[in-house]
Parts: C-alpha cells; structure tokens; sequence
C-alpha cells in the first residue's frame, strides 16, 4: 500500500465502517486514479469532498437527511437577524457621547464597531445582487471584520461596542456562512428589508448608546428568532418537513448569546435586570458556546435512536417509504 493510499484510507474513516467495508475500496481506486501518481498527500479539495461525503452519509444513517437544509435555513435566518442588528448599530454609532462628557469617541462614531457594521450592511446588499461565492466572501470578511474590533480596539486604545454585542454577532455570522447560493429572490431579499429595518427601528426607540440598547434590543432579537424559527418548524412539520426543526437546534447558541443578558440575570436572581454581574455574564455566554453546538450532535443521536426520518418522496409517485 502506497503512503498517498494509506493517507486515503485514513481519511475514509469519515464514512460509517459499514458503508467504508461495502465501497471503501471502490472510492480510494477512484481517487488514486485521478490523483498526480508523484503525491504524498491528497489535495485539500480531495480531503474536503471525502469528509463532506462521509459526514452526509452519517447524516443519512442517522436518518437526518434534513439537517444540511435546515442548516442553510438557519443560516438565512442568522444572516438576517445579522443584518437587523446591524442596521441599528450603524445607527447607534451615529451618536456618540458629548465631547465634553470625556468618553473616548472613534471619529465622528461612538467606536470602532461601525467598521463592523459597514462591513454587514455590504453582505445584506451582497446576498440580493450577488448571491453565491460573493457573498460568502463578503460574510467571512464580516465575520473578520468584527473579531478584529473585538480583538485590536483594546490593544491600539480605541474605544469599541461592548462584548455583549459583538459575540453574538460573530456567532451570527459564523452560521450565515451556510448561506444558500440559490434562493430564490424574496429570501435574498431578507437581510437588506432586515437592516433597513433596524436602521429605521432605531430612529424609533434609540435609548442610550451601547449599554441600555444591548440589554434592551437583543434579547428581544433573540426571542423574535427563536419564534420564527419555531413557527417554521411547525409549518414545515405539518408538511412532514423537519428543516425547521434543525434549523432551531442550529440557532440556539446564538439565540442563546443574544439572550445572555437574561440568563445571567436569572442566576444572579434579578430576572434578567437590571445589572447582572459581570463574572455571571461571562459564565453565561461560555456555558451557551459550550452546550449550545453540543445539542445537535445529541439531536442527530436522538434521531437515529427514535428510527430516522422519513425517506424523500418518490420522485414518480410522490409517495414516501
């Protein structure tokens, strides 16, 4: 055995050992083939097309055949709740404190978070005229964009939004990476109605820079996610379509991080105001980043216990085994 098929094989424990013992040897024949007979190593591309299709067969045993779809479900409706929160930033942004007031101001910004939320209001555009590899690009320089106001502000000095804010909008826009690259015209419209939205909400119940905002406006966001998520899933399921119910799972980590707020405050027993503390709020957000991705791998396990998901329709009859 060559060490390029060796390195193969290893990368074929991806499939279920099942699957791996029926057709193991038939997809490494074909990727050998069609490998450069000089190499060491399987190319990137290779290695990612082996994982992806060993995780969609796991899926498949598991009787999750839904979950990739409801994760780009999640995905829209993350990059959408992105783009609202965006919109109310920029908007914020617009109103720093009095220069007599002595707050550290970013220009003619509150702080440095409006490089952030340019950045966002690019992908909302982005997503309506140019779906696809653009705006996944678009996306990932989002999601940069905001680690980076979280990250340098503080070593260059510069005053930048709250942790409360930028954390779950990373979350946000790790899961809008998902994003579909064919919706259909009034999904792609989402996100931009969404941030001049926001934008517009703003200008309506704008209360005080950062602080009171955040603790007002996103675990209001949070609540209204998680209801359309849930209603989604409800409606889909009576149509005996589990997306919906996916896309939930998917959505509570950052459901949970626009919501920490309140579950700090319910463990400090204030009910979620006015003032957790803060060492309960950082438990708060590690607690959801921790168990949060966990519950869907138990959710896939739940499934595959309880016997799978239906099949997909025939695609002569319609009818489902």
């Amino acid at each position: 055995m060559s060490t390029l098929e060796r390195r193969y094989r290893h990368l074929l424990r991806a499939y279920p050992m099942d699957y791996r013992h029926d057709r193991g040897d038939e997809i490494v024949g074909t990727y050998l083939d069609l490998a450069d007979p000089r190499r060491r190593w399987p190319s990137v591309a290779d290695a990612a097309d082996l994982v992806r299709g060993g995780l969609r067969q796991r899926l498949r045993a598991a009787g999750a055949n839904d979950l990739a779809p409801g994760v780009r479900l999640a995905a829209l409706l993350a990059l959408t709740t992105a783009a609202f929160l965006a919109g109310f930033w920029a908007l914020v942004e617009q109103y720093p404190p009095p220069a007599e007031a002595g707050v550290p101001v970013f220009g003619p910004f509150t702080s440095t978070g409006i490089v952030a939320w340019l950045a966002w209001l690019v992908v909302a555009v982005l997503v309506l005229v140019a779906p696809g590899r653009a705006t996944r690009v678009a996306v990932a320089g989002a999601v940069l964009a905001t680690v980076a106001v979280l990250l340098v502000s503080p070593v260059a000095g510069l005053p930048r939004p709250p942790l409360l804010v930028l954390v779950p909008q990373v979350a946000l826009g790790v899961l809008a990476l998902a994003v579909d690259s064919h919706l259909p015209l009034p999904a792609r419209a989402l996100p931009i109605v969404a941030a001049v939205g926001g934008y517009v909400f703003g200008h309506a119940y704008y209360w005080d820079a950062y602080r009171w905002s955040a603790e007002q406006v996103l675990p209001a966001t949070g609540m209204v996610l998680l209801g359309v998520g849930v209603l989604l899933a409800v409606g889909l399921a009576m149509r005996r379509d589990w997306r919906g119910g996916w896309a939930v799972v998917v959505l509570l980590t950052p459901i949970g991080l626009l919501s920490v707020h309140i579950l700090a405050g319910a463990v400090d027993g204030l009910g979620g105001a006015p003032r957790p503390t803060y060492p309960t709020l950082v438990g708060a957000a590690l607690t959801v980043g921790l168990l949060g991705p966990a519950v869907l791998p138990a959710a896939v396990a739940l499934r595959r216990r309880l016997g799978g998901s239906p099949s997909a329709p025939c695609p002569t009859c319609g009818t489902r085994r």
